[in-house]
């Protein structure tokens, strides 16, 4: 196996045993914020990822094609942790999609009324639910570095008028899916991030992940309110968690302690179970 690259949760690797068109995209047990790669990994974390991922992209493959081939022939040590997929040239634009106005989004509308260039109305507060979702995309910046918010022009002027166009209705379309999907099972989809690629024959794929904790905010439905904070499953926990250190979110993060470890495993854990169905089962050798 030959690593190929490391982002700051999950790691590309090419087996040279098996076809040189397929690469193995592994999610580890890392937690981050703020783009800081955290020194405590979350158990069970890169297993729940890459279950969840696969859920969401099975059910939205009639919307965009993806970069999955399958699971099979997965090394013990990454076992439950790994897909095998297609390489893709992956596009220089974070793709963002909200349904309701909170985190960095909230802090841009609040300093001029609009989030990536998008004007949005007037009276907006934590938690609101915007009139319909928007596409609010942001740099990719590298490990240890923040995104940037982009205007839609921004995009354009990176990626062409025609990519720009169908980065930001597919986003949209994903959102839209997940968020009916998982209010089935009592789930608010506040946002979500996605990563697209080109493939070989150049047609855009989704890669990386889909709707998981890490790339979303997740809310309970029978607890929403908007003028305050919402319980979330997902890693805005950690991030709270931090608000109290004296930590100026570069790296080196802090150590996160057993029992906040512990929460985010078990909030994964439950996100799952209600939008799979499922309860979580850990996989063996993880």
């Amino acid at each position: 196996m030959k690593l190929v690259h490391s982002g700051k949760v999950r790691e590309l690797y090419l087996d040279e045993s098996v076809d040189p068109a397929e690469l193995l995209l592994v999610a580890s047990d890392r937690l981050s914020i703020y783009d800081v790669v955290l020194p405590t990994p979350v158990p069970d974390k890169g297993a729940i990822l890459t279950a969840l991922s696969l859920f969401w992209f099975d059910r939205t493959a009639d919307l965009v094609p993806n970069h999955v081939i399958g699971t099979h022939d997965v090394p013990a040590e990454f076992a439950g942790r790994a897909v095998r997929c297609r390489p893709l040239e992956m596009l220089p634009v974070e793709c963002i999609a909200r349904g309701y106005l909170t985190g960095l989004g909230l802090k841009e509308y609040q300093k001029n009324g609009t989030v990536s260039g998008v004007r949005l109305p007037d009276g907006l507060v934590e938690g609101s639910r915007l009139p319909e979702p928007i596409f609010t995309p942001t740099t990719k910046a590298a490990v240890g570095e923040h995104d940037e918010f982009m205007t839609f022009d921004e995009v354009v002027a990176l990626v062409g008028a025609d990519t720009a166009e169908q980065l930001r209705a597919l986003t949209l379309e994903v959102y839209r899916r997940g968020a009916e999907s998982a209010a089935a099972g009592g789930i608010l989809v506040a946002d979500t991030k996605l990563e697209f690629g080109r493939d070989t024959d150049g047609g855009i794929v989704l890669g990386d992940e889909v709707l998981t904790p890490d790339s979303s905010r997740f809310w309970p439905a029978d607890s929403y309110e908007p003028g305050r904070q919402q319980f979330s499953f997902d890693k805005q926990y950690v991030r709270d968690w931090s608000a109290d250190l004296d930590w100026d979110r570069t790296a080196p993060g802090p150590e996160v302690p057993d029992d906040v470890v512990k929460v985010v495993q078990d909030r994964y854990a439950e996100v799952y179970r209600r939008i799979t169905g499922s309860v979580w089962e850990s996989p063996v050798g993880s």
